[in-house]
């Protein structure tokens, strides 16, 4: 049997070897194998999905934009996630952080060059641009791509200092530097046109999403004229931090950076050598110094993140949108009610009262129309919830939206998660984050947030089958589950309110939003 020149199928069964061509047969002592650009891979095989992870897609100097990865010979084994980007987290060992072998991706498929065009899912993971990393268990993309015969990317890139430090001003070999951290992802976006087709995929229906700074790497991809056709549609899930990092900021900030490391333009080679930990010291040491630490909350981000330089990122996302080149990107956007209940207000017992006092320290003179103005948007509220209403994401996603839909030629779609976990459901509500396991369809791996309940896996099943079809065809209505959802206008204000009786809203908080942010219009 002639294999295909771009993949093979290998089965490794005891006691020989025998090829066959591609297919979803599986048996235990099978492994996928497939040929990809730089080197051929072998995967593993759960539930009738193959699961390929830590497939290499670059390499990078420090600073400087990623090229191809070196080439191997021998089959590679890509059944464990590869190490992640170097950041300083409690939750994730340094063992597992390579600053040279981070550049990643996963793939998950129900089939492997099998003729079929599967739609591509391509998740980009939050934690801003500092943290994070493709390998948490509730975004594992087993479950959408059986549910929804997809094909599930995520990836590692590089974050923080080593992403986002801007010393184009330094020598013209870092012209990019401040923006590589994307690049990289420009990259793996790039693999994925070479190479998905042969894990079953369809490199023409590309679907990039992400939540929080996930979002944000989404938004900031529509402003990028090296990302332009290679993805087909979006999803900004909690991500409209505004970035506020224009080239005289970032510049700036590197210019600190050296100042505080003791480095010049005429031994800068030396950042090449200088560890991660110096970096980190004295790059905080320089943001503090320009803008002083960054307050839980804050609706904007300074720091080592995108840099709008005209050239590799053409503006900022959600300023109030993105670049016209974007203008044929069906978008779908939202966020979650409760955002900031993970910030600070964890009162239980708090009342009526007590919460007014804390609103009255914001809004001096005006809680009582606050109030007013929250019932009115969500009559069977908890003193807890205006506390901790979304006073972020969700006033500019109302703003993001309302711009975009006037320049923007496709459709766009938005929603808002108001589900609250039973899970201490008092202190957590609808919290930043909830809605990943839920569009993952990932309750079981993220139970502490979710609960076990059956509404808890009925609106996982919802939240899923939305996002999949969003990715298969531009349209997230799911006929029979959901009431008929039609694209987003400034007029009609027309919201996905995600519950246990999903419903349609209309407008049915601008004035409370635009009491807290002037920028959304009433």
């Amino acid at each position: 049997m002639r294999l295909s020149k771009n993949s093979i199928f290998l089965f490794l069964i005891a006691g020989g070897l025998s090829f066959t061509g591609c297919s979803t047969q599986t048996n235990q002592n099978q492994e996928p194998i497939v040929k990809t650009t730089f080197g051929t891979v072998s995967g593993t095989v759960e539930d009738s999905v193959f699961i390929f992870k830590g497939i290499p897609y670059a390499k990078a100097e420090r600073f400087m934009p990623p090229q191809d990865p070196d080439s191997w010979e021998d089959v590679r084994e890509t059944t464990e996630f590869g190490p992640v980007a170097k950041q300083i987290v409690s939750w994730i060992d340094d063992s597992k952080m390579n600053e040279e072998e981070l550049f990643s991706v996963n793939v998950w498929t129900q089939g492997l060059n099998d003729g079929k065009k599967r739609p591509v899912m391509f998740w980009l993971h939050g934690g801003g641009f500092h943290v994070g990393s493709s390998s948490d268990p509730m975004t594992d993309g087993k479950a959408l791509a059986k549910k929804g015969d997809v094909v599930m990317v995520s990836i590692n890139h590089r974050l923080n200092i080593l992403g986002f430090l801007d010393l184009s001003g330094v020598d013209p070999k870092y012209a990019q530097s401040a923006n590589v951290g994307m690049l990289d992802v420009v990259k793996a976006l790039e693999w994925v046109k070479d190479n998905i087709e042969d894990f079953g995929g369809d490199p023409s229906n590309v679907t990039i999403f992400g939540e929080s700074g996930g979002g944000g790497k989404v938004g900031t991809l529509l402003n990028m004229p090296s990302a332009n056709g290679l993805f087909n549609k979006a999803i900004i899930q909690s991500g409209t931090l505004v970035n506020v990092m224009t080239k005289e900021k970032s510049q700036a900030l590197g210019s600190a950076v050296l100042a505080k490391l003791g480095v010049t333009p005429d031994n800068v080679e030396k950042l090449d050598t200088i560890s991660y930990q110096a970096l980190v010291d004295a790059g905080n040491a320089a943001i503090e110094e320009i803008s002083g630490p960054r307050k839980p909350g804050s609706s904007t981000m300074f720091g080592f993140a995108p840099s709008a330089d005209g050239e590799v990122l053409l503006q900022q996302p959600f300023s109030p949108a993105f670049a016209d080149i974007s203008n044929n990107i069906p978008l779908m956007i939202g966020s979650t009610l409760n955002e900031l209940m993970n910030v600070a207000y964890d009162e239980k017992d708090l009342t009526i009262e007590q919460a007014k006092e804390q609103l009255e320290k914001n809004y001096k003179g005006g809680a009582d129309q606050f109030v007013s103005l929250y019932e009115k948007a969500y009559p069977d509220f908890t003193p807890q919830d205006l506390l901790s209403i979304d006073t972020v994401f969700r006033p500019n996603t109302i703003a993001t939206a309302d711009s975009w839909v006037k320049q923007s030629k496709a459709p766009v779609y938005s929603y808002l998660l108001a589900w609250k976990s039973p899970v201490d459901s008092a202190t957590r509500g609808s919290f930043h984050g909830l809605d990943i396991p839920l569009a993952f369809n990932n309750v079981d791996f993220r139970s502490d947030w979710t609960g076990t309940s059956k509404e808890a896996y009925e609106l996982a099943d919802v939240m899923s089958s939305v996002w999949l079809n969003f990715a298969k065809t531009g349209n997230p209505n799911v006929e029979g589950k959901l009431p008929k959802w039609e694209p987003y206008t400034q007029e009609n204000g027309i919201t996905m309110y995600f519950d246990n009786q999903s419903k349609i809203v209309k407008n049915h908080d601008r004035e409370l939003m635009h009491f807290i942010n002037p920028l959304v219009n009433q």
